[in-house]
């Protein structure tokens, strides 16, 4: 068989986009409780009051301008408060993963549940045990969750009190925050992700944002020491977001610009977390982003000392990139895009799909990290999904998420199989529809349960399985040998 025995099934959410219960069980606001969908396929607006009182908006990961607060309006629709109701609704959820057959579970634990105001104010215990209750349950229905610590909800109250990443204070905070998880939940998670898709914030090209995350990813070392000191049975895993990047023309100098991206994109994070130190390109980037920037004994010794132990990584679609200035047409993406590919079909929101190119990015990664395991923690397709009745039974016909998914797992399986790349599990983002990330709306769905909740609010929240709700189960039954 392809995959092996124990190779791990299952999905991933993350508790910004589905918990919802936004003020509930003690939790403090994130900077995405005040952001409401975007139009189209923009970035959604985050809104705040301006220092001169006007009410403006602004890009997650922006930082509030001086003398401005986050603050809520009555007519924007906030959609991450309820989202999917995932708060009220984890039994009926985890009970429909189990049903699809998962052997492994992916979500985060939100920061703001268990330090809604930081060390300062204490673990907030309400929170800790929500999330027991979401494990053992996984546990008892027979999933090895694979959990994230941080997926860009750390509580506002952070960012009003030590300004942002920038603070080296964020450290110490993120460490006791991962001492608490690892603590927690020993017995019930022994696989652990620090940071999801730690790269984005590349996306902002100033030395600013390299100083925020150099402090991320010392973090993240420290995290890393602190679990093995816990359980050495504990691993302890990186999450970059997948980047494979074409040149778009043979031109040597799209081919060189291609590899660039691809180190400034990807490399950059996933070498220093897996091989313990900066890359040797680093002083590159560091010059590119105006960044002066000399790294401590101190933090070189935490870097080394705190390796992941796997490689996980986001894969959606591919890009291109070119040096010539001619007008190409320009495709979309979740967070690398360039000119269209004409080789390849692109999503209803312009992303590229390209499963072959799933399959070399994995060769690509097995080849550069040789030393550890692979897991590919997030790959689906965003789309509109009707809801017909038929014989008085509410269906989603989705064969176009199926048709995604059948020939992305088929490249995978080719990938594990011929190629001998070491991955050892695979979920799809997000196995229940959730709010999306970039533009905030629950009508761009991913799941295989289909959620009665729309961009307005409006909505149920009435769970209906999806065609390939029975689609993955047979798959995942059949360890990945039945796409038909």
């Amino acid at each position: 068989m392809a995959f092996p025995n124990k190779f791990l099934w299952g999905g991933s959410i993350s508790a910004a986009q589905v918990e919802g219960g936004w003020n509930e069980g003690g939790r403090s606001p994130v900077q995405i409780d005040y952001a409401g969908p975007a139009d189209g396929t923009g970035l959604r607006p985050v809104y705040y009051r301006a220092a001169d009182g006007t009410r403006a908006t602004m890009h997650q990961f922006d930082h509030l301008p001086e003398g401005a607060s986050y603050e809520f309006f009555d007519d924007v629709d906030y959609t991450n408060h309820e989202a999917a109701d995932f708060y009220h609704h984890w039994e009926e959820d985890i009970r429909l993963f189990a049903e699809m057959g998962f052997t492994t579970f992916n979500t985060t634990v939100s920061w703001a549940r268990i330090y809604p105001q930081g060390m300062a104010g204490g673990v907030n215990q309400e929170g800790v045990e929500f999330y027991r209750k979401v494990f053992t349950l996984a546990r008892e229905l027979g999933m090895d969750p694979v959990i994230t610590l941080y997926k860009y909800d750390e509580p506002v109250w952070f960012e009003e009190t030590y300004g942002s990443w920038e603070n080296r204070a964020m450290i110490d905070e993120f460490v006791a925050f991962a001492r608490t998880c690892f603590e927690e939940y020993r017995g019930l998670v022994d696989k652990w992700l620090t940071f999801n898709e730690i790269n984005v914030i590349l996306q902002w090209p100033e030395g600013c944002r390299l100083l925020e995350l150099h402090n991320q990813l010392v973090a993240a070392a420290r995290s890393v020491r602190v679990a093995h000191e816990i359980d050495p049975n504990i691993s302890v895993g990186c999450m970059i977001a997948g980047q494979c990047t074409y040149p778009f023309t043979c031109d040597p100098a799209d081919v060189l610009a291609a590899y660039q991206s691809m180190q400034e994109g990807f490399f950059y994070c996933a070498d220093t977390m897996v091989r313990g130190a900066y890359p040797r390109f680093a002083p590159r980037i560091w010059k590119d982003m105006g960044w002066e920037y000399e790294v401590s004994d101190e933090d070189a010794a935490d870097l080394l000392a705190g390796k992941a132990d796997f490689l996980a990584f986001s894969y959606y679609s591919s890009s291109t990139i070119t040096t010539h200035t001619d007008d190409a047409e320009m495709a979309a993406g979740n967070l690398f895009w360039g000119p269209k590919n004409p080789y390849v079909k692109a999503s209803e929101w312009g992303w590229q799909m390209d499963p072959t190119g799933f399959r070399y990015f994995m060769n690509v990664l097995a080849d550069r990290y040789p030393d550890v395991p692979l897991f590919d923690v997030e790959n689906g397709l965003g789309a509109k999904d009707e809801v017909v009745v038929e014989n008085g039974v509410e269906r989603v016909h989705d064969d176009y998420r199926i048709d995604y998914l059948r020939d992305h797992i088929t490249q995978l399986r080719r990938a594990v199989d011929e190629d001998g790349v070491p991955l050892f599990g695979y979920t799809t983002w997000g196995p229940i529809d959730l709010v999306a990330f970039t533009t905030g709306q629950m009508s761009k769905r991913y799941g295989f349960i289909y959620v009665d909740k729309n961009d307005d609010g409006t909505g149920d929240l009435h769970r209906v399985r999806k065609d390939s709700f029975w689609w993955y189960q047979k798959a995942i039954a059949s360890n990945g040998e039945d796409l038909g």
